[in-house]
């Protein structure tokens, strides 16, 4: 089932909101996933800064009436969409192209040590977030690799 959720900051702006799918569309999931989910796309999408990922809050989306959509950002995508993350792994794969004199032939090359720096970036910040609990780091990982393989 498909919910909307907002991103809040400390001062309660809503800084985006997410749409955000669990489970079947029979299954009740609690609230609190949908605000879980939401909050590790902020920290995945760079919605803030990764110093301030820590003070972010999530709630439901108030509908304000008429039909239901994203308010309160000025984001062109989701930050957490396929397309975001390829553009995402294209902008930084190609910064690498051109630092390293713009080699041919290494395609791949540059897409996935681009895509590995983007995810180790993102597993480094929900770590951060969640107070960078000793010895869990690999638990991080998978997170943000299984985040971006739904």
């Amino acid at each position: 089932m498909q919910r909307l959720v907002d991103v809040l900051n400390g001062g309660g702006t809503v800084l985006h909101t997410y749409p955000i799918t669990l489970g079947e569309w029979g299954d009740a999931a609690d609230d609190s996933l949908y605000e879980a989910k939401a909050l590790e796309a902020a920290a995945h999408g760079r919605l803030v800064p990764d110093n301030e990922i820590e003070g972010l809050t999530a709630r439901l989306h108030v509908s304000r009436s008429g039909q239901m959509s994203p308010y309160g950002d000025d984001l062109e995508r989701s930050s957490e969409t396929k397309d975001g993350l390829e553009q995402a792994v294209r902008e930084r794969a190609y910064a690498l192209w051109e630092q390293d004199g713009r080699l041919d032939g290494r395609t791949e090359v540059y897409w996935y040590r681009a895509l590995d720096q983007h995810l180790s970036e993102r597993a480094y910040a929900l770590w951060q977030r969640e107070g960078c609990p000793e010895g869990r780091a690999d638990e991080f990982w998978l997170r943000v690799v299984g985040f971006e393989a739904q």
